[in-house]
């Protein structure tokens, strides 16, 4: 997988995230912002399979709500960002001869 492509995807999803499931996503994907989500969702679905809030009375509290909340900030930004694959094109030098 390309470097450029690999950073990106950590930088969105985490630095402990599988290069190979990112390549095997991308691979049957095309886009670096499809494999991004389809990994957030993921993780969405995950959390919503579980309680978000459990309460042992007087031991512990444990509030999963403010994660989903973000992975949903997350995966509604990702349209904006601009991702390797949707990288402006590079300007190309001129190929004319300058003026004598």
């Amino acid at each position: 997988m390309d470097p450029i492509l690999l950073a990106w995807l950590r930088a969105q999803l985490g630095a402990t995230t599988d290069e190979q499931d990112l390549a095997a996503r991308y691979t049957r994907l095309g886009r670096a912002r499809a494999v991004a989500a389809e990994v957030l969702a993921e993780r969405r679905a995950a959390l919503l399979a579980e309680p978000l809030r459990m309460t042992v009375d007087g031991v512990v509290t444990i509030d999963q709500s403010s994660n989903l909340a973000g992975l949903e900030r997350q995966l509604a930004g990702l349209a904006e960002l601009i991702a390797p694959t949707t990288r402006p094109p590079a300007k190309r030098a001129s190929t004319s001869s300058p003026p004598p």
